[in-house]
């Protein structure tokens, strides 16, 4: 069969081939130490299994079967949403077994079948594409097998190949000599093999090993046995990277940062510190804009062109339009719509609110619930007070306002066009356009009651 250039093609494209992926998600998960499932652990602010699930995607298989063990209730809303199905292995024999459990619901089903493993997040579009299209090429073998080459090989299983990636053998770490573990080839156990090929195979696997598991790989040495070679791809080691650890977990999600980090960089973005920045799965910045250290993006955050965001800011679910300025310390929570030009500065918090063009909030405000019209100006520590303890409350600032410093917008309340709010005021009522508002208790002075009262206060004090 000629070679089939799958990773040219873009979603939603017809292949002559289609294939299946089946994940493999039934660990226990019991170094996480955690109650939530080893693969709703996030990075980047996303489920490693969503990530997985999302890669996928973008090479529209057939059918997405997940594997899962205990925690089925956790992981099913996910899986469902992706468009997949999941099926349950009630007791976990080994990666062949679990593998086995999608046979039923893959009955009648000829085309490839790509194996994957839910807790290894950082598997790229490209490489899934490679297996798939290293099984279609002219030696047609039987599985294709992702090898990588760890700094430390630790207890993976090896691979002996041959110069051309033909696989010679295959075997576990418990059960190879030690000539074999000198070998660093590894196993990542991620797999593609023809249906037609996959499951008369894994019907002949046994447990007879160390383990008395039934292992996935050793349909690879089973072929072999009846004249089938099998081929081995490399990938980059930090692409294999699972998780069995919350200290596996910070390691991946430094390696993820680290890419994205660099790709932000390579689209234009000034980052001031790398390391210190901190990105969402889905954060999408624009050229020229400049991210000073110590700044965190939560999901759903988008940043227009020539944005300059200072140090120690927080952003979630938040859209910046261009030539807006954010921080230093500023928190945007979502809802956040900050119009171009716009400015946030230091200690602002703004929750579903929108902020027109060249509007400001430059020292110590909150802004909540609220619409701020074009030129709008929030001065120090004005809030918007949005919440009765029941319901939330919308506050209208029209444009070109200007809210004094201290003051408290008591919603739900309307600012017009132009209108002065003096600082200190409480604002209960709608202010008209152009008007002043001065909501605050008069200013009452008494001449020399102040050194009076030291006086006064002093003789108490010595006696």
């Amino acid at each position: 069969m000629a070679r089939f250039p799958w990773h040219s093609l873009k979603r939603g494209m017809t292949r002559q081939r289609q294939f299946a992926a089946v994940i493999l998600a039934a660990g226990k998960g019991t170094r996480m130490k955690s109650d939530v499932h080893k693969v709703l652990h996030p990075i980047a602010g996303r489920a490693m299994l969503d990530h997985l699930l999302g890669v996928l995607e973008t090479l529209s298989p057939a059918r997405k079967i997940v594997i899962v063990g205990s925690g089925r209730e956790q992981v099913e809303g996910l899986v469902e949403a992706r468009g997949g199905e999941l099926v349950v292995q009630e007791q976990q024999l080994g990666t062949a077994h679990a593998v086995r459990m999608a046979e039923d619901r893959l009955a009648g089903f000829t085309g490839d079948v790509l194996i994957l493993y839910g807790d290894t997040p950082l598997i790229e579009a490209e490489t899934m594409a490679r297996m798939l299209d290293r099984l279609h090429a002219l030696d047609a073998p039987v599985a294709v097998v992702v090898g990588f080459r760890p700094a430390d090989p630790l207890q993976y299983g090896r691979i002996l190949a041959a110069a051309d990636g033909t696989i010679e053998k295959m075997v576990e770490y418990k059960d190879a000599s030690e000539t074999e573990r000198a070998v660093d080839l590894c196993n990542s156990g991620l797999m593609a093999a023809r249906a037609d090929d996959l499951f008369p195979l894994l019907a002949r696997v046994g447990n007879a090993n160390a383990a008395g598991e039934y292992y996935l790989p050793d349909i690879v040495m089973l072929a072999l046995q009846d004249g089938r070679r099998s081929a081995v791809i490399e990938a980059e080691p930090w692409e294999m990277a699972g998780v069995n650890s919350r200290a596996e977990l910070a390691l991946v999600e430094a390696e993820w940062q680290r890419r994205r980090r660099l790709k932000a960089m390579a689209d234009g973005v000034t980052l001031v510190a790398p390391d210190t920045v901190w990105f969402a799965h889905d954060t999408e910045i624009g050229r020229d804009t400049i991210v000073e250290p110590n700044v965190v993006f939560g999901p759903g955050v988008t940043i227009g062109e020539r944005v300059m965001i200072k140090a120690f800011s927080h952003m979630e679910g938040a859209r910046i339009a261009d030539d807006a300025r954010i921080g230093p310390y500023a928190r945007l929570r979502p809802g956040a719509e900050i119009g171009e030009g716009a400015h946030i500065g230091n200690f602002v918090e703004v929750k579903q609110a929108r902020l027109g063009k060249g509007a400001k909030a430059n020292h110590l405000a909150y802004i909540g619930d609220a619409e701020i019209g074009a030129g709008a100006n929030i001065g120090a520590g004005a809030i918007t007070c949005n919440y009765d303890g029941y319901f939330k409350y919308r506050t209208v600032i029209g444009e070109g306002a200007f809210i004094g410093s201290n003051s408290a917008l008591v919603a739900p309340v309307a600012i017009g066009k132009g209108a002065l709010v003096g600082a200190g005021s409480v604002i209960t009522r709608d202010v008209a356009e152009d008007a002043v508002a001065l909501a605050r208790g008069t200013q009452v002075d008494k001449p020399e009651r102040a050194r009076r009262f030291r006086e006064t206060m002093a003789a108490r004090k010595k006696s």
